[in-house]
């Protein structure tokens, strides 16, 4: 049996598939079915997932190993030489002016025969309306007249206009053209500055542990403190008899210590757990005394809503940055003198100048999706010029999108991250 190295390249495939026919008499049913073959082995496969709203899913797209995750509106995806894509999302749903940019852009892409995929996502068609007429010009009548809620995927890999229209949800393969030479590049990726800072990192639930995650443990700050974090995020919930302790939710800390008891435990009953057997639970009582022995870490708290509770039980509030969840509690924690991080919820809800509010709250720090930034750039600058510090969680939530991507990618745009590892970089410039 011939055995092919895991470095082949296609080039080399090919060439080997062909001294294979060698062997054989070639006729044109040979020479057929060997384009046929290699143009399955070898052509890139583009797979393309659009959901409505009312599935309550999200949208992807998947090519040459690499699988994103889309926000609201429509995605224009470009294929490119040797494999690669470029990407965009345009809000169709909330902005006219994407729609504006997503028409022209379009038009440039193919003009110059681009290969090009569009997809649907969540809501997508609000703002079309009152472009129909060059929606069709363009040859994309399905679009034209896309509904609210509906899903939708175009692409010309073959060389003509394909689209598909759907009240829920659209899934398509299709392969690639073998020989794509276009190199241009529609969508520059932009690159924000900002200055390195040790703060920037916030180790999500006590960070990582011998791959591990979320187990907001003792061993996981005391080992990710080595490491060089120093801002570290606990999620904070009650037992059954009222105590403050550290978990993520008692689902999952029943499944981290084998516990088959009742839903919440006792206090007593938490503290006699290990998580996986090794790792040492938090109450009160450890996260004070761990706190007090590292007088340079801060606090970031989740799950817990009451401000006041929670400062008074904390070993030094001026080392504690609250994520609160509701309007009520972050001007609740500004009456107190509370250091808040406003969740991504309560923001968004925020009715006229946001930024105001967060201004005459003195709310200093934000919390926000990662997925969510890309649509809503224009919140991010007026936060970051405002000096309120956002801070993305869903980290490694999608493929590709981990701590050195957002380093890479969306630091400058935003402050800084909830990371479950400590990457190289994150000490480069502190």
């Amino acid at each position: 049996m011939m055995c092919f190295p895991n470095i082949m390249t296609k080039s080399t495939f090919k060439y080997l598939l062909v001294l294979f026919f060698i062997g054989y008499q070639v006729n044109a049913h040979t020479i057929e079915a060997f384009h046929l073959y290699t143009d399955q082995v070898l052509n890139e496969e583009l797979v393309l997932n659009s959901h409505s709203f009312n599935t309550h899913q999200r949208s992807t797209f998947s090519y040459s190993s690499q699988t994103e995750a889309l926000e609201r509106g429509l995605t224009i995806v470009h294929l490119q030489a040797n494999n690669k894509i470029e990407y965009k999302t345009f809000d169709t749903y909330g902005s006219e002016q994407d729609v504006v940019d997503f028409i022209t852009i379009l038009t440039q892409m193919l003009n110059a025969e681009a290969r090009v995929a569009i997809l649907a996502h969540d809501s997508a068609a609000a703002k079309l309306a009152r472009f129909q007429k060059e929606l069709k010009t363009l040859g994309l009548p399905q679009l034209s007249s896309l509904k609210g809620r509906q899903a939708y995927v175009m692409h010309n890999l073959n060389g003509q206009i394909f689209e598909q229209v759907d009240d829920n949800s659209i899934r398509i393969q299709i392969s690639a053209p073998s020989a794509i030479a276009d190199s241009t590049i529609y969508f520059p990726r932009e690159v924000y500055e900002f200055e390195g800072n040790i703060d920037r990192y916030i180790a999500h639930a006590g960070g990582e542990i011998n791959g591990v995650k979320s187990t907001n443990s003792k061993h996981a700050l005391d080992e990710n403190y080595k490491k060089g974090f120093r801002f570290f995020e606990l999620d904070i919930i009650e037992t059954s008899d009222g105590k403050l302790v550290a978990a993520h939710d008692w689902n999952m800390w029943a499944r981290f210590t084998d516990y088959t008891g009742t839903l919440p435990p006792t206090h007593a009953q938490f503290m006699k757990q290990k998580i996986y057997g090794d790792y040492t639970t938090l109450d009160m009582v450890g996260i004070n005394t761990w706190f007090k022995n590292h007088p340079d870490a801060t606090l970031i708290t989740d799950k817990v809503n009451d401000p006041i509770v929670f400062a008074n039980a904390f070993v030094d509030k001026d080392r504690l940055i609250m994520e609160l969840f509701s309007v009520m509690a972050v001007e609740k924690a500004s009456e107190n003198g509370i250091h808040t991080m406003i969740s991504q919820e309560p923001l968004m809800a925020i009715k006229g100048d946001k930024v105001n509010f967060l201004k005459v709250n003195n709310v200093k720090y934000a919390a926000v999706s990662r997925r969510i930034i890309s649509s809503q750039k224009k919140l991010m600058l007026q936060l970051r010029d405002a000096g309120v510090k956002v801070f993305v969680f869903n980290v490694n939530f999608d493929a590709g999108k981990d701590e050195q991507y957002v380093y890479d990618n969306e630091l400058g745009l935003v402050y800084g991250m909830y990371a479950d590892k400590w990457i190289a970089d994150m000490g480069s410039k502190n």
